[in-house]
């Protein structure tokens, strides 16, 4: 059976990529500070080690075939980035494992492309974008040098499974209770959203075929391409009921960002809330055939239902996919 270390096990990706890889009959471990799992990951075995220190992940993940990098700092604060990258790379050396990576649109910097494919060049504007480009630079140079497999998943902001902190649930979503939709930017904007069952379906359809891929693999992952006005109806058909409309106060953000880190950090990337962006891809359909789509109601049905707010349409949304 092969096996997959997922780093980040309690963390929103670290469990829908989990709980997919234990769907699909791999054997699971998951990696966490304390050891201790989510119950979504049931039948999964959970080894306690910190990310920071190489020799205890080294030893995490021994004898596994896959390591997943689920791993996620505090927004405000990305010093960590690249040293646990570090570590998780000397961990797949070590063990001779394959690294799957979850990849950002920050790469690109702005203003950004209207559609970006795999082919796309980087131009990194912020701080964390050029973190992400340094990290898939190493990830790449030590590819070249033989020393490690890397395939690596691009994707758009992410909605779905279990947990908070994304922009769904702290903005769009959260005045939804009280028949508003809140919308981060101009309402009729392309924005790429990855629906993380999904996308967590795909990690595992192209884990499948790691015998027919090289040593170092990108892909892009087309999700939901919509605008805020697409995502509103979506919501009032989930709820069924219409939805007043209103704009996240930027202007708060710019007066408190000097005293308080994560507004500063919301604020430096706030422009991908403001200019169009779709994730195409040239080659992955080509690798694994379809490509997992939830369809938009459904997706934001079940993403409603898993943050808890009453949804009135997900037993049709279920029966008519």
């Amino acid at each position: 059976m092969t096996s997959i270390a997922i780093l980040g096990a309690n963390g929103r990706l670290g469990r829908a990529v989990g709980k997919a890889f234990i769907q699909a009959g791999y054997h699971v471990r998951g990696i966490t500070r304390s050891g201790k799992l989510p119950a979504d990951l049931a039948g999964a075995t959970g080894i306690a080690a910190n990310a920071l220190d190489r020799e205890a992940l080294v030893r995490a993940t021994a004898g596994v075939d896959i390591i997943f990098h689920g791993l996620s700092p505090v927004y405000s604060d990305w010093s960590s980035v690249l040293p646990m990258a570090e570590n998780v790379v000397a961990a797949c050396e070590a063990n001779g494992a394959i690294l799957l990576f979850p990849g950002t649109i920050y790469n690109y910097g702005s203003p950004l492309p209207e559609i970006i494919t795999e082919d796309t060049p980087f131009n990194p504007t912020t701080e964390k974008g050029r973190i992400r480009v340094a990290l898939e630079t190493m990830l790449r140079t030590e590819a070249d040098a033989g020393r490690l497999r890397t395939i690596l998943l691009r994707a758009g902001d992410f909605f779905g499974g279990t947990g908070t902190g994304s922009w769904f649930d702290l903005g769009m979503a959260s005045k939804i209770q009280k028949g508003v939709y809140t919308a981060a930017g101009p309402a009729d904007i392309v924005h790429e959203w990855a629906y993380l069952p999904d996308l967590a379906a795909t990690f595992v359809e192209l884990a499948d075929r790691q015998d027919q891929l090289g040593y170092y693999e990108t892909f892009h992952f087309p999700g939901h391409a919509i605008t805020d006005l697409q995502m509103k109806a979506a919501m009032e058909r989930a709820v069924g009921q219409k939805l007043a409309m209103s704009s996240l106060p930027w202007w708060v953000f710019k007066i408190g960002a000097p005293f308080m880190p994560m507004w500063k950090a919301m604020l430096q990337m706030a422009y991908l809330r403001f200019q169009p962006h779709r994730l195409a891809s040239n080659r992955l359909e080509d690798v694994i055939g379809s490509i997992p789509h939830t369809p938009l109601d459904r997706a934001v049905a079940e993403a409603l239902t898993d943050l808890g707010i009453p949804v009135a349409s997900l037993a049709a949304q279920k029966e008519a996919a």
